[in-house]
């Protein structure tokens, strides 16, 4: 239940960073050249909404068993990591990770990438959790 709650705490601030830099978050995505500039506030767009509805749900309802605030945590968790590494192996100056938009702001570099590699983690340890718990809660809803 606790690393729910503090999960979904960090997401959300990491959506209210972002929305707040949001003039910024297409040249903080820039740095890592993934495509297009004009899909850039799309792709930002879509990590802000979904920061702060995985975020807020696994902050709100910490004992809930449902799997999709987990899903959505381990997709952002997927994505800023997969942005981190290719950029990192194409030896890409990242001077703000974008994380939390311009708050908080970390060069790319082995930290951020052992950071990420705890937030895959975390997610690996949540669908665990989660899928336990939704079977125990099943197992119990049948022995009645």
């Amino acid at each position: 239940m606790w690393l729910r709650a503090v999960l979904g705490a960090i997401l959300t601030a990491m959506g209210l960073g972002q929305l707040v830099s949001w003039p910024a978050m297409a040249d903080i995505l820039a740095a890592y050249r993934i495509g297009p500039a004009v899909v850039l506030p799309w792709m930002a767009a879509v990590l802000i909404l979904a920061e702060l509805a995985g975020g807020l749900w696994l902050l709100t309802r910490p004992r809930s068993c449902a799997l999709t605030p987990v899903w959505i945590y381990t997709g952002v968790a997927v994505t800023w990591a997969g942005l981190a590494v290719q950029a990192f192996a194409r030896d890409l100056p990242v001077d703000n990770c974008g994380c939390f938009g311009r708050f908080l702001t970390q060069r790319l570099g082995w930290f951020v990438l052992v950071q990420d590699a705890l937030l895959l983690i975390y997610a690996g340890v949540l669908l665990r959790a989660t899928r336990k718990a939704r079977a125990r809660a099943a197992a119990a809803t049948s022995a009645r």
